[in-house]
């Protein structure tokens, strides 16, 4: 019984960790969008933030089928890199440069 009980804690743990993971790619993906809408962001730049962004998903996608989820030392490298992210994103919406 107990267990079981430890067994369904950490499923639900990993689970609060993958919707963390996801809603960060999507709330970092709307920033990147709504910089392109408002000028804020060059194509250049907006260019550059959408590969690191698709490398980041890749990574993430890899890190899922080795070894069937994410461990904690991945999940932790996977959120140092999507805080990296979204300080590039805040800088270069920020920097002054904008559309033409």
């Amino acid at each position: 019984m107990i267990k079981t009980a430890f067994f369904l804690a950490l499923i639900s743990l990993s689970l609060q960790a993958e919707q963390t993971i996801v809603r960060r790619q999507v709330n970092q993906q709307s920033r990147i969008n709504q910089g392109v809408r408002s000028g804020t962001l060059t194509a250049p730049e907006a260019a550059r933030l959408q590969a690191q962004q698709n490398a980041l998903r890749r990574q993430v996608a890899r890190d899922r089928v080795d070894g069937g989820g994410l461990s904690a030392a991945e999940r932790a490298r996977i959120d140092r890199r999507q805080d990296q992210q979204s300080r590039r994103i805040a800088r270069q919406k920020a920097d002054g440069q904008t559309r033409r």
